[in-house]
């Protein structure tokens, strides 16, 4: 567990081992008790909410692509040129020879290099949208931005080490000297969705597995969410998708593209794994309300076909699109259904640029451009 820099015991720390829901303070056991971001007015906002920024972090773990992660820089250069039109990109590399080879690539792919700050953050792996840092905005605050560094343990401990990757929020936060807090639990960006209006949407499947917090239940959980996101409402779907080492997170499967409307992935196919998982979430989603009341507008977005390699079935999926400041940036997998979810994404973003990527190579990582990236909000 990170130990809590003084900017963070400065936030109104009280001493007590006592959850006080009534105040929105909050304290895992051993912890001190402090004024949480949302006691003090902070609040996560929707990934199609203004950015400042996009953050990366450079891929360079040959064991996450084995066999492939040459091919993959291609297709992550596109990716970094489609976002650097609209905003900043900051990249974490792990030195400077790392850097240099990263400009080589986006040379290559014509990014305008004015657009691009390389930080010298190491990490273990490439998956931003997870060990990156969770930005919260108040701009009535003093400090207008903090970071909320949860804990990370690379999706239950399946791929160590991960102890670098688990700095950068802290890393960023001294960076840009804003506050950092450290809420000791697990926590992943791509295990939650929001659509800045309160409301927060998550799966059982990720969330409630043993291997991220067994010492806490749907409740505890649930408050932390409020707490240290600023949210309202907590929603939850059961499954994610068939191949997703993630155990569920739900940047694969439900995606919000304003406040009261999701995109949410069905399989067309009876016979494939994934048609009941998918059809069990629809189910649940139709059964929802947001805090206004009113039930979600829901937008059904095809599977693409099964992408396997090396006999694994890969968790290829439309729903990993990144909302930038000018393009929504969907993975394609060379297949019919590309078309099809391009059209229906860029219905529902009339004022961004969608731009399809191959994301074939990249899945093989087990993720692809949401997976990736973690946004700077606007403030």
């Amino acid at each position: 567990m990170k130990r809590l820099p003084t900017y963070f015991r400065s936030l109104d720390a009280t001493t007590s081992g006592d959850l006080k829901k009534s105040d929105s303070d909050i304290a895992a056991p051993g912890l001190p008790v402090f004024r949480t971001p949302k006691k003090l007015g902070y609040y996560f906002p929707a990934e199609f909410a203004p950015h400042s920024a996009t953050w990366l972090s450079w891929p360079h773990k040959e064991a996450s692509w084995p066999g492939k992660i040459n091919s993959i820089y291609p297709y992550y250069a596109r990716f970094i040129k489609a976002v650097s039109e609209g905003e900043q990109v900051n990249i974490n590399v792990n030195d400077e020879v790392m850097q240099a080879f990263a400009i080589r690539c986006l040379e290559d792919a014509s990014v305008d290099l004015s657009k691009i700050q390389f930080f010298i953050h190491p990490t273990n792996d490439a998956w931003c949208r997870d060990h990156g840092p969770a930005f919260l905005i108040n701009p009535n605050a003093e400090n207008k931005k903090v970071i909320v560094d949860w804990g990370y343990n690379a999706w239950g401990n399946k791929y160590p080490p991960f102890d670098l990757d688990d700095e950068i929020p802290t890393l960023i936060g001294n960076a840009y000297n804003i506050p950092v807090f450290h809420p000791g639990i697990v926590m992943e960006g791509g295990s939650v969705e929001f659509n800045g209006a309160g409301t927060l949407l998550t799966s059982t499947a990720c969330l409630l597995n043993q291997n991220r917090n067994p010492h806490l239940n749907q409740q505890q959980i649930e408050d932390y969410l409020r707490h240290f996101y600023g949210v309202e409402q907590i929603l939850w779907v059961s499954e994610g998708i068939v191949g997703d080492d993630t155990d569920g997170h739900i940047d694969d499967t439900v995606r919000f593209v304003n406040a009261d409307t999701v995109l949410t992935v069905v399989e067309e196919n009876k016979a494939d794994e994934n048609y009941a998982l998918l059809q069990t979430n629809l189910k649940e989603l139709k059964q929802m309300r947001l805090l206004n009341g009113k039930p979600l507008n829901i937008i059904e977005l095809p599977m693409p076909d099964a992408v396997v390699y090396d006999d694994q079935r890969l968790p290829a999926s439309y729903a990993n699109f990144y909302i930038a400041n000018a393009a929504v940036v969907v993975p394609t997998y060379r297949c019919s259904q590309d078309d099809k979810a391009l059209q229906i994404i860029q219905n529902c973003f009339p004022s961004r640029k969608v731009v399809g990527i191959d994301s074939t190579d990249l899945i093989w990582g087990l993720g692809s451009f949401h997976c990736l990236s973690q946004q700077e909000p606007a403030v």
